[in-house]
């Protein structure tokens, strides 16, 4: 049964996200920004 209920729970957001889509034709995608340290120093393997 992990097969059906997967498959079903897909068809659903693809449905979702088809529905955004043809609302005002264009698709919406969450923003992906990076908040992490900038340019950390490299420490080897060994020393960490």
């Amino acid at each position: 049964m992990y097969t059906p209920i997967f498959a079903m729970s897909r068809i659903a957001g693809w449905t979702a996200h088809l529905l955004e889509q043809y609302a005002d034709n264009r698709l919406v995608r969450p923003n992906a920004l990076y908040e992490g340290a900038d340019l950390r120093p490299y420490v080897p393997l060994e020393q960490r």
